[in-house]
């Protein structure tokens, strides 16, 4: 089989095309022949390391955390996925070498893999992953719930999704929608503006608007219940003047810088809760609840992709992924998918 691997840190042109053969699943393993990769934010960014040829825990590996594919084999153990599965993964290559979805074959925990329903593409399937499951997080840690997503469950609440456009962005206003929450994005301009539109935030707002803050007050007099948050550093100042009375920062990026000043004063009087989000420390039984919600929604179509769904699908082949890398590391709007075998 063809798999992208890297045996050192660095920039795109570390990944490189090799043949390597089709394992076998021990026990609680699936082996999965993947049909779309999904490339994310995470994935050049463990690549690039903390310096070019840093060393790697492994000596050499396989990247692509997310994907989508048709299971192929089962190991010992495994009942919730059977051979002929359409699924999609997620968390495919932390802490291994050689699961990542940049390959033809993947062998991978089966806790990992989660049943594609009937109803969505691979495309879909591959586009989930690190962005579904962290706007899923983010949507539930509210000191007043919910703690699952379900239609209505956020029904009455205000959500602030800093950063529509992007690709958690964009899950998290469907989501939001989808469990009922009413939906403000803040974005840079028109051309982002058009696709949070399009992804169904019902207020879309230009977050260098000088009264950006009013237009949110405006919206949501008592304050927003919730807001997931890309640049904390940048908007913690905006977060803090809408933000209602024992409401909740959802932190799961740090676009704009590492360090956040707050005023403690001031949250003392309102109550806020910040809670960082960051997947691969969640807890298993997190990644599970997000699943099985997240296929809730895909059955009554919540979680479409696409640029008429607010989110523009650009495409390399297996034998260029390090040129997806590169796009995702560009900041390129939308999400980057490898097309990998024939679905």
């Amino acid at each position: 089989m063809k798999s992208i691997v890297y045996s050192q840190t660095g920039d795109p042109s570390v990944l490189q095309l090799v043949d390597r053969p089709v394992t076998e699943p021990g026990a609680g393993e699936v082996r999965v022949r993947i049909v779309v990769s999904g490339v994310n934010p995470t994935d050049w960014k463990s690549r690039r390391g903390s310096a070019p040829g840093q060393a790697l825990a492994f000596d050499d590996v396989v990247p692509g955390q997310d994907g989508a594919g048709i299971v192929e084999a089962v190991g010992a153990g495994v009942q919730h996925v059977s051979v002929g599965d359409r699924v999609w993964l997620a968390l495919a290559a932390y802490q291994r070498a050689n699961s990542g979805s940049a390959q033809e074959y993947a062998v991978l925990p089966a806790e990992r893999v989660f049943v594609l329903p009937a109803n969505a593409s691979f495309d879909q399937g591959a586009s989930l992953g690190v962005p579904a499951i962290t706007a899923y997080r983010a949507l539930t840690v509210a000191e007043d719930g919910p703690r699952r997503l379900r239609p209505g469950a956020l029904a009455g609440k205000v959500v602030l999704v800093a950063g529509g456009a992007g690709a958690v962005g964009h899950a998290a206003i469907q989501l939001a929608r989808w469990a009922g929450a009413s939906v403000v994005t803040t974005v840079s301009g028109p051309a982002k503006a058009a696709l949070a539109t399009a992804a169904g935030a019902q207020h879309v707002l230009t977050y260098t608007d000088p009264d950006v803050v009013e237009q949110i007050r405006a919206i949501a007099p008592e304050g927003v219940d919730l807001i997931v948050e890309v640049a904390p550093a940048q908007n913690a100042g905006l977060d803090l003047a809408v933000i209602r009375n024992r409401g909740s920062i959802a932190v799961y990026a740090n676009n704009g810088g590492d360090q956040v000043t707050l005023d403690v004063r001031q949250h003392f009087s309102l109550n806020v809760r910040y809670q960082f989000v960051l997947l691969y420390t969640v807890g298993a039984d997190v990644i599970r609840a997000a699943a099985e919600d997240i296929n809730a929604a895909l059955v009554d179509g919540a979680l479409s992709v696409g640029e008429e769904a607010g989110l523009p699908l650009h495409r390399t082949d297996l034998a260029h992924t390090a040129d997806a890398h590169a796009l995702v590391e560009s900041g390129v709007v939308g999400k980057v998918l490898v097309d990998v075998s024939a679905g």
